[in-house]
């Protein structure tokens, strides 16, 4: 199926405040949050981002939508440059693709009611008002919040956690968007209300075929919700695959590291967690060569001055490591 979103050698560089020495010498200090990132989102898939905090998932996902603009490198969608996108066609863009925030209380204007905040983006699209009605209405059916009379007067702080996330997501909907980027959806939630959210999502996609893009730490969650996943470690991706086959036989030893960290169900099976070492480095100085050689406990010499490139293993699964898993280092 042909690409909605090609990201090509992506590179995002925010700067930072200088010290007096840094002043004195002309430096120019940057927080590297995205480091030559590449990669294809077909129409119709489900995609997840996972890994730390910091990694670089959510800025991925920022210029995915153009909230930010990239330092260097491309994004298309549907085969136009995100970066030459002006007047009539970036606001048809922005019709077309839709973020659901992390924090649904955050998410609302507390002065809004429930009707005016889902209406916003109909207002800031030049839908015609004699529209909104129908439409808002439609979305709140498709969240499975049918009865209208007891939310649209009221304001967000009288909804509940559930409600109001139900709510930011038939915003995200209303103006029947292809492409959606949904950031930690649920880890504001209650463990009680979250599987309700996740099926809905995952209902929503499939009744209207959205392409989506699910930003999380949470392997769990996005076994359940993706087909394909990326894993980032501190702004670049270490490996790309199926979803199922990343969770099962993690390549990678950051993945293996995640896919440990995940809690059993069981309280009588045991997982060995696997040695990593220290914490993420300082994205404004990262290591030489792979960035992960600090922490992991398969490095060799290699990894030190040479970066390892994203190659393929199998049919639709990459890996960012110069360490063959299945036999010892060269």
């Amino acid at each position: 199926m042909a690409a909605l979103v090609s990201v090509r050698d992506v590179v995002k560089h925010f700067p930072v405040s200088r010290s007096l020495g840094e002043v004195a010498r002309r430096e120019r200090p940057v927080v590297r949050a995205l480091d030559g990132v590449s990669f294809e989102v077909a129409a119709g898939d489900a995609v997840a981002i996972v890994g730390e905090s910091g990694c670089g998932k959510t800025t991925l996902g920022r210029l995915m939508l153009k909230l930010v603009e990239p330092t260097t490198g491309s994004i298309t969608f549907d085969g136009s440059a995100l970066g030459g996108l002006k007047g009539p066609a970036l606001r048809e863009f922005r019709r077309q693709a839709q973020l659901v925030f992390q924090n649904p209380f955050d998410a609302l204007n507390p002065r809004f009611t429930i009707y005016r905040a889902v209406a916003e983006p109909l207002v800031n699209a030049g839908i015609p008002e004699t529209e909104h009605a129908d439409r808002i209405a439609a979305a709140f059916r498709r969240v499975h919040l049918p009865d209208l009379d007891r939310y649209l007067d009221k304001y967000p702080h009288q909804l509940s956690g559930g409600q109001l996330q139900r709510v930011v997501l038939a915003r995200a909907l209303v103006l029947a968007p292809r492409f959606l980027v949904a950031d930690e959806p649920v880890s504001m939630l209650d463990v009680s209300v979250r599987a309700g959210i996740l099926a809905l999502m995952r209902e929503v996609r499939d009744d209207m075929g959205l392409t989506a893009i699910y930003i999380s730490h949470d392997l769990a969650l996005v076994r359940y919700l993706c087909d394909r996943t990326l894993v980032m470690y501190l702004g670049t991706i270490v490996e790309d695959g199926p979803t199922e086959e990343i969770v099962r036989r993690p390549r990678h030893p950051y993945t293996q590291a995640l896919v440990a960290a995940v809690p059993v169900p069981d309280p009588d099976q045991s997982r060995q967690p696997l040695p990593i070492k220290g914490n993420v480095p300082d994205a404004r100085e990262p290591p030489s060569g792979c960035r992960f050689r600090d922490r992991c406990p398969h490095a060799f010499a290699r990894c030190a001055h040479e970066s390892p490139p994203l190659r393929a293993i199998a049919d639709g699964h990459r890996v960012a490591c110069h360490l063959n898993l299945d036999s010892p280092p060269p």
